[in-house]
């Protein structure tokens, strides 16, 4: 082998070893890019289910109230249809 051969294969080493290092880090930035954006969805998908999970408790302590009232409201009204409770022993 001439030495010119030598530089050449030399030469065609050193190009392939260049590209394969910026294919190593491409794939590195993307892998990178990939796993911050995964972080990020688990953040937001995080916070959106407890925003969930509070309007939920929410409505249920307000609808438990409600019913608590309409209960009361007719447990009152059979109690003055019967003329039971508080009103039958004012005189």
């Amino acid at each position: 082998m001439s030495s010119q051969q030598t530089f050449r294969a030399g030469q065609t080493q050193g190009h392939a070893e260049a590209k394969a290092d910026e294919w190593i880090q491409s794939t590195k930035n993307t892998a990178q890019s990939a796993h911050d954006k995964a972080v990020d969805a688990a953040h937001s998908t995080k916070e959106s289910t407890q925003q969930g999970q509070e309007q939920a408790s929410g409505f249920i302590h307000q609808t438990s109230e409600q019913v608590m009232n309409m209960a009361h409201d007719a447990m009152d009204s059979v109690k003055s249809t019967l003329g039971v409770g508080e009103h039958s022993h004012k005189k």
